[in-house]
């Protein structure tokens, strides 16, 4: 938080997991962000998406669709960023040109044209 307070001054609300404590909301405090922790609706049960999680968990699931993201292979944080920004340039090209088509999609098959049987049947042609 001290980093995005940091490069972003106009942040003034920030919205975390129910798995952290008072600690970060009281540190944020202090930063001058507002943080609200998100938690799923009482009595849910199995998977349900959080309106504000979702956000989040959205972005990180398309983020995996790219191989050399799905595991950290990387021994610079710099390398990690750099991929990440590769990821988000690429999700962001493909919903601004309206193309559907990923790397993981397998292109149809080539046409092959019927054979002449002309031949086999002593058809004249």
């Amino acid at each position: 938080m001290d980093r995005v307070a940091i490069d972003n001054p106009g942040v003034r609300t920030a919205w975390v997991d129910a798995g952290f404590k008072n600690a970060v909301a009281d540190h944020g405090a202090g930063l001058g962000i507002t943080v609200t922790v998100v938690q799923p609706e009482p009595g849910t049960n199995g998977f349900v998406p959080v309106p504000k999680r979702w956000v989040a968990e959205q972005t990180f699931g398309t983020s995996m669709l790219h191989r050399r993201l799905a595991r950290d292979y990387e021994k610079l944080p710099a390398s990690s960023q750099s991929h990440l920004y590769w990821a988000a340039t690429d999700r962001m090209t493909r919903r601004l040109t309206g193309t559907t088509t990923r790397w993981r999609d397998t292109p149809p098959p080539p046409a092959i044209p019927a054979p002449d049987t002309a031949w086999v049947t002593g058809a004249a042609a």
